[in-house]
This record gives structure tokens, sequence and C-alpha cells, in this order.
């Protein structure tokens, strides 16, 4: 068995959820030397997360943004952390709903998703910045 680790920087992007799976593939080549494995994603930020769903249709992603903003309002009374704006609780409960990490099945040197499935980046804070991610992939190499 191999372990490959990668630290990917990602640039900043907007507020809403975004689709990095291709961005992964192309930046961590190693993967394309295991045979069967997995993959860890993991984000180094607790206003960040990542979740796996549909990649075909954008408007996912606008449904989600506008699920998530409800369900988790600005501004409400109860906030106590606030010290970096309305958008920065919100932001730490929706990274917590969805989560910090995503694990992956290698086959044959490419990610095994679904047809539909992606990986996304949820951005949660209106100027998140960069955010950093930890890849972990791990299995058995092609030539064994």
């Amino acid at each position: 068995m191999v372990v490959y680790q990668h630290t990917l920087h990602l640039p900043a992007y907007s507020r809403g959820f975004h689709l990095i799976t291709r961005l992964i593939e192309r930046e961590f080549t190693d993967l394309q030397q295991i045979r069967t494995g997995l993959l860890q994603v993991f984000i180094q930020h607790t206003s960040a997360s990542l979740t796996i769903n549909e990649n075909a249709d954008p408007t996912v992603r606008g449904d989600f943004e506008r699920f998530f903003n409800k369900t988790v309002p600005e501004n409400a009374p109860y906030y106590q952390h606030d010290y970096e704006g309305s958008d920065d609780m919100p932001a730490h409960l929706k990274a917590a709903m969805l989560g910090h990490s995503v694990t992956i099945p290698i086959t044959n040197g490419r990610l095994n998703l679904g047809t539909w499935q992606g990986i996304y980046l949820g951005e949660h804070r209106n100027h998140g910045g960069r955010r950093t991610l930890i890849l972990t992939a791990w299995g058995e190499l092609m030539n064994e």
C-alpha cells in the first residue's frame, strides 16, 4: 500500500457552491498511480465546507445556497459570535452541517464518483479568501 498527501491552495471563490472535482484531479496527479484505494479531501477552515452532489445542472448550486441561507439566516438575534460580520456565525453553522471532509473511492487511477456526482466547495463567507485542502490518497499501486 502507498500513501500520497498533497496540499492544494484554492483561489478565493465567491460565496456559494463551486465544483472543484476537476481541479483536484488535475492538481493531484498521484491519483493516477493507484489501482484501488481512497481519497480523503479535508478543508482546513471553519467557515467553508465540502460535500458531494449533482454536478450537471448549475441550478442545484443556487438551490443549495438559497436553502442554506434560509435555514441559517444572517443577523439572528441569538448569535453572539459576530466579530467578523453578519456572515461569520452562519458560515460556521453551515460548515458544521455539511462537514469538512469527503472520501471518494479510487479505481484504476480515477475518482470513482457516480455519473452525476461532483465535489463541491461550499464557500459560506462573503469574502472567505483562499482556502486550503489537504488531499490524502492511499491504496494499491497500479503495478502491484
